[in-house]
């Protein structure tokens, strides 16, 4: 992917500080280089842009979130994005405002590399047929939609029953995603670049419920009970959301698209890791 680059496509956070003068710098700076700038920005909850096919480069600027927004928004495109962070805590935006000049640049040198991530795709199964099919980079949680009650689920991998869930919900993970809503609810931290699925509990009601990690090729599927005290959803990456009824059948696998992103010049994940987790090693990590 690296080499000439003649058109970028930005998505930009306007709710990120400093997002509007980012735009007018890249944009100074790159046209007149004679690469073709086109911009989509947004405040609140955006509808998916059309990204042209020859789009060389997307800039991501904002937080994660920007990058799961523009992650969805290039399914099935092998585009690269570069993640600029403008947010305060941010582990896939590994590149900071005043780096993307030199890691772009070197990423048109051919010296910087790019991380493949796998996404998770989630079919929602009704009364027998396929009702709606999504993709994410981050996570698929199924939880209630209003205050917080035990969900009743299913467990299978592939055609073996596993067990029933008794929890506050459960959290599909990508590897990308293990940092994120998993990392919080317990669950493990994974290489971004593994070829893997990671099943979390929310508050499990059994101890014994631990989270599970799951080769990538492996089918999950996850069975709403027909009794439940609540209102179920499914929600993708924070920011999709798909109402569930009792007996509907959700179906996890990795998805036959993957992320491209445009590595750090200066930190990689173990580094970005270490700093954010504020791991010393010391009595205080």
């Amino acid at each position: 992917m690296n080499g000439k680059v003649e058109s970028i496509y930005i998505i930009a956070n306007l709710l990120k500080k400093g997002a509007e003068s980012l735009i007018g710098e890249i944009t100074s700076d790159l046209e007149p280089q004679g690469i073709q700038v086109e911009i989509f920005s947004f405040k609140g909850k955006p509808e998916i842009p059309h990204i042209p096919l020859d789009t060389d480069v997307v800039f991501s600027l904002g937080g994660d979130g920007t990058v799961l927004f523009s992650a969805r928004a290039l399914k099935g495109m092998d585009i690269p994005i570069m993640p600029v962070n403008l947010g305060d805590f941010g582990y896939i935006t590994e590149v900071s405002r005043e780096e993307w000049k030199e890691a772009f640049d070197e990423y048109r040198r051919g010296n910087v590399g790019i991380s493949k991530r796998v996404m998770i795709e989630a079919c929602v199964e009704r009364n027998g047929h396929s009702f709606r099919t999504i993709e994410g980079l981050n996570d698929a949680v199924i939880t209630t939609a209003g205050t917080s009650k035990v969900v009743r689920l299913k467990l299978s991998i592939e055609s073996s029953y596993l067990g029933e869930y008794r929890a506050d919900g459960v959290i599909l993970a990508t590897p990308t995603g293990s940092t994120a809503y998993s990392a919080a609810a317990g669950g493990p931290i994974l290489q971004p670049e593994m070829q893997a699925l990671l099943i979390t509990p929310i508050c499990p009601f059994t101890l014994s419920n631990r989270p599970l990690v799951v080769q990538g090729d492996q089918s999950i599927f996850l069975e709403v009970e027909k009794h439940q005290r609540a209102e179920l959803i499914l929600t993708i990456d924070g920011q999709e959301i798909i109402p569930l009824f009792p007996e509907d059948r959700v179906c996890f696998r990795r998805s036959k698209h993957v992320v491209h992103i445009i590595n750090s010049t200066r930190r990689n994940f173990v580094e970005v890791l270490r700093t954010k987790l504020n791991w010393s090693g010391g009595p205080n990590a």
